[in-house]
């Protein structure tokens, strides 16, 4: 009778423990009259007699386990702000304390403690707010958006976007402090930095974070298991908000920019001096709303583009480094057709213009690179019923070049009209993080030019489990001008979500005349990708590893119209995670039959035969928590019938932490494609065609690039960067072929003058100082080789002899001082008051 018994009682101890772990976690905020003091200490009476949020658990590297670190935290709030105060217990000699950049946590060796609230509890979005031991923030804007993992982190969907958004600055503040036992953070956060529903009780989601960086353990109070798809959807429950009654939200951010750029050209330099004053408002319409507003915007503090000599037929995509345009932007970003670096971008004719004057003799007085915006315009936020809503509208100004002609005539031609352009976001949130999304971008632009409209509806939907997710995406763009056409795109996916082992399916249908790029980027449509995927993941650590994990893709590409097969592509991807945290992946890629290019040749119509291949690769990293950290990745592909057709990669990279202050990051990479085959262009860009057959060659073609970036943190909101970029790229023609209409090639005899030698160099240089809340100075040099600077491919044909050789050509120089200056509209009611 003992041993069911004994049975029976285990069972019970099981079923009560998952129970426990099943059900969200509970903590009560309490309102008090006077707000502690922010010193990084918790002895205020505020902080006396207040629920704690304890027992945190391990989410990584072994989920499921207590936290090894004891802390205790607390929240109160007042009618403008809700605070938090964690008291994280540890030996003061164990605590990591590295100087950073704000949003740069994480890979730095810095203990952090972060908290996120989910205010609508929609268990999809969520605002959070992170600070390491040295009292540096990191503020995040997280959103419902799932990527499969069919694409992974790839761009072969461009219907992902990551969830966590980390270019969002809200206006908080925080101290810490080092104890006997550990370490201390205050973290006063406004109701003005976040959105929420206008209710007299308030029950929000929410969860604490904490990393103790010298064993690399990340723990919640709430379980976050990774095996389960989401992190909102984790979190536990806050309650105890009753009766907010926030202030005004109203904060302007004036700012004042002066500086001096010259740019050398074959035809004399360009001087210009810049100035510029503008606003940033932002306004609260509401508990729920906001309205940000940038008027007469100054981008010359962002970092530099990644230029590169593009072979490929398809337009090159630049990172978006504009604060504006980065900034709470999740929702217009949802359905994937926002391409912000349309907006304010370089003007259509600016190249034009410098071929007119390098054909003509013209001297260039004036060719703005980039187009003025008037202003810009947000307004999102999310009602009581979970309905987020998202307006964007910004007005660019027309753009002009202006000429000098060698009799002294000057003449002035537009390189940009007048443009206005339009979003508009619906997005209902849905119960289990399912949504409904509809998104409609618009471009109008003055003089009978072209004008553009693309709508977009998204449904996802998760099973109650959390288990599966469905999503089905239907696109329209219309196109109206010289030319009216109009297209249309289909997407759907089932996949299994969490578990270790997960899986998935897509369909993709692009209709040949589909077109959001006056707004929205694709490289090309006019095709049809279905693919699939299986998963296998290891969370917790074995005898040997942290974490594994194994991805095996199958994708096929076709032509829509005229129905064609394209490309069959296979890839694998085996990542493991060792117990001294180093990392290792070995990856697989191959196209296993000759397959069409539909879009080389840049001609509608023709096709070129590409061969088979299959490429190898190891990827890996050593502990980042080590002074000195190593990466590399290394590659080779080949298998092609073609002869001597290698292609390798070799990516190194260090850095190294010199002190708590300061570290360097080195990376160099160099490919080597022997067997590059490609279509032939001329001076102008345009596909050479020879007796009514496109000409392709086989080209070599090597690429190196070196990356070094340096930061010296003096302290936590003032710090030092720089960054020095050098790309280098030679091409070098061996054969020429003529394409059949099949799209096989035959020899034909050797076209000269189609080598090329294209070195891109930059330099980005900031000082940035926090000196108060909100407010910034900035002191940036950018200094860059001249659009005009050419390297004799022949003479310095090694990347040696480039980069000595670069310093002897001329560079344009840019040197601005931006003072940004925040001003809260209760901070001057307090000071009349």
């Amino acid at each position: 009778m003992h041993m069911p018994l004994r049975v029976l009682t285990a069972v019970l101890l099981i079923l009560i423990s998952y129970c426990l772990v099943a059900q969200p976690k509970k903590l009560m905020a309490v309102k008090v009259l006077q707000p502690p003091k922010l010193d990084g200490k918790l002895d205020d009476a505020a902080w006396q007699n207040v629920p704690s949020a304890i027992d945190f658990i391990i989410n990584s590297p072994d989920f499921g386990k207590p936290s090894s670190k004891r802390s205790d935290v607390k929240v109160v709030y007042t009618d403008e702000a809700i605070y938090v105060g964690a008291y994280l217990y540890d030996d003061p000699k164990d605590i990591r304390r590295q100087l950073t950049q704000r949003d740069n946590e994480k890979f730095q060796d810095a203990d952090n403690f972060g908290v996120a609230f989910d205010t609508y509890k929609d268990k999809q979005n969520a605002f959070q707010f992170i600070v390491t031991s040295a009292n540096v923030q990191s503020d995040v804007r997280i959103s419902a958006t799932y990527i499969p993992s069919s694409d992974g982190l790839s761009t072969t969907n461009s219907f992902t976007n990551p969830g966590f958004d980390y270019s969002w600055d809200a206006v908080w503040d925080s101290r810490t402090s080092i104890t006997a036992d550990g370490w201390i953070v205050e973290m006063e956060i406004p109701f003005s930095a976040i959105r929420f529903a206008k209710k007299d009780v308030q029950d929000w989601g929410i969860n604490f974070s904490r990393f103790v960086r010298k064993v690399n353990e990340q723990s919640y109070w709430n379980p976050v298991d990774p095996k389960t798809s989401g992190f909102v959807n984790q979190f536990g429950d806050l309650s105890g908000l009753q009766n907010l009654n926030p202030p005004l939200r109203l904060s302007l951010l004036p700012y004042l920019s002066t500086g001096y750029q010259d740019i050398p050209t074959n035809n004399g330099t360009i001087r210009n001096a810049l100035h510029s004053g503008g606003m940033d408002v932002k306004y609260g319409v509401n508990e729920s709303f906001t309205m940000d507003m940038t008027l007469i915007p100054d981008f010359g503090d962002v970092q530099s583009d990644n230029v590169i000599l593009n072979l490929s037929p398809f337009e090159q995509q630049y990172a978006e480094n504009r604060p504006f345009f980065t900034e709470g932007t999740e929702l217009f970003n949802k359905a994937g057709i926002f391409y912000s670096r349309r907006v304010g971008g370089v003007p259509t004719h600016y190249y034009d213009v410098l071929q007119l004057a390098s054909d003509s003799g013209y001297t260039i007085l004036k060719n703005p690179s980039a187009t003025q915006l008037y202003n810009a315009t947000k307004f999102s936020g999310r009602t009581k019923g979970n309905l987020g809503i998202g307006i964007f509208n910004a007005v660019a100004a027309p753009m002009y070049a202006e000429l000098q002609k060698p009799n002294g005539e000057i003449i002035r031609t537009q390189t940009e009209p007048l443009a206005n352009y339009n979003i508009i976001v619906l997005d209902q949130a849905l119960k289990n993080r399912s949504s409904v999304t509809f998104t409609n971008t618009n471009v109008t632009r003055s003089g009978g030019g072209r004008d553009a409209n693309v709508t977009a509806l998204d449904l996802s939907l998760f099973d109650k489990k959390n288990t599966y997710n469905f999503q089905a995406k239907a696109r329209y763009s219309a196109i109206s001008g010289d030319s009216s056409y109009s297209g249309y795109r289909l997407y759907t996916s089932l996949d299994k979500v969490s578990g270790k082992w997960q899986w998935g399916v897509f369909g993709d249908l692009e209709s040949e005349r589909y077109d959001p790029n006056d707004l929205g980027i694709i490289k090309a449509p006019n095709d049809l990708v279905y693919g699939s995927y299986l998963t296998f993941n290891q969370f917790t650590p074995n005898k040997y590893f942290l974490l594994r994990n194994y991805t095996v893709n199958v994708q096929n590409t076709y032509l829509f119209r005229p129905f064609t097969l394209g490309e069959t592509h296979v890839s694998a991807s085996f990542l493991h995670v060792f117990k001294n945290f180093w990392d290792a992946s070995l990856l697989i890629e191959s196209s296993p039959f000759w397959f069409d290019d539909f879009y080389e040749l840049r001609t509608p119509g023709r096709v070129m035969k590409r061969t088979p291949w299959a490429f190898f690769g190891v990827r890996g990293s050593t502990d980042s928590r080590k002074k000195l950290y190593i990466s590399y990745f290394y590659g080779y592909a080949d298998l092609s019938p073609l002869k001597n057709d290698p292609y390798y990669i070799i990516s190194n990279g260090a850095r190294y932490r010199f002190s708590p202050k300061f570290s360097i990051d080195i990376n160099g990479e160099s490919q080597h494609d022997l067997g590059n085959f490609g279509a032939v262009l001329d001076s102008l860009g345009n596909p050479v065609i020879i007796n009514d057959s496109s000409v392709i060659g086989r080209r070599h073609v090597t690429q190196f690039t070196t990356v070094i970036d340096g930061i010296y943190n003096f302290k936590a909101r003032m710090s030092l960067s720089v960054r020095i970029r050098h790309y280098w790229s030679k091409v070098s023609y061996d054969t020429f072929y003529n394409t059949k209409a099949d799209g096989y090639w035959v020899n034909r005899p050797y076209i000269p003058g189609h080598d090329e030698n294209f070195n891109a160099f930059n330099i980005d240089m900031f000082f940035t100082w926090d000196f108060r809340l909100g407010s910034r100075l900035i002191i940036g040099w950018k200094n860059a080789l001249g659009p005009d600077a050419a390297l004799n491919g022949l003479q310095y044909g090694k990347y040696v002899g480039n980069l000595d050789h670069i310093f002897s050509v001329p560079h344009s120089n840019e040197l601005s001082i931006k003072f940004v200056y925040y001003i809260d509209y209760n901070d001057l009611k307090k000071k009349k008051l």
